[in-house]
């Protein structure tokens, strides 16, 4: 899984530089202000959170299966958080409007928090050797 997380961290980091990039080369032309302000916080956490999974998968510290629960949580955290975010400040130009569901975008936040809080209980756990 160390591995999975770390190609994941990588895929999920690239995706955000080429989104940050675009929004600030392409998309600041075509968006408000607080439209651009909305989409590069999508692009900021979904790099904050590149950068976790890079951590988790390169972490000895951490059991497989937090792992396994992290990058999952993280995954659809992004997908649910950032991926709504995305949509709802460029939905005048794209013609998706999602602000019916726009109640994802908090579910995938308390994803992304969930996944935090179950990395800190992995470093609490009453087994747990640091080095």
């Amino acid at each position: 899984m160390s591995r999975n997380l770390v190609a994941i961290a990588a895929v999920l980091g690239m995706i955000s530089v080429i989104l940050g990039a675009f929004g600030a080369h392409t998309l600041k032309e075509s968006l408000s202000a607080a439209q651009l302000v909305s989409f590069e916080t999508g692009v900021k956490y979904q790099m904050y959170h590149a950068l976790f999974l890079l951590l988790v998968g390169f972490s000895g510290q951490v059991s497989q299966k937090r792992k396994s629960v992290i990058g999952y949580l993280v995954v659809i955290g992004i997908i649910l958080f950032s991926g709504s975010i995305y949509l709802l400040s460029t939905r005048e130009i794209t013609g998706i409007d999602i602000r019916s569901i726009a109640f994802i975008t908090p579910i995938g936040g308390l994803l992304l928090i969930v996944s935090w809080l179950t990395l800190l209980i992995d470093a609490f756990r009453k087994n747990h050797k640091f080095a």
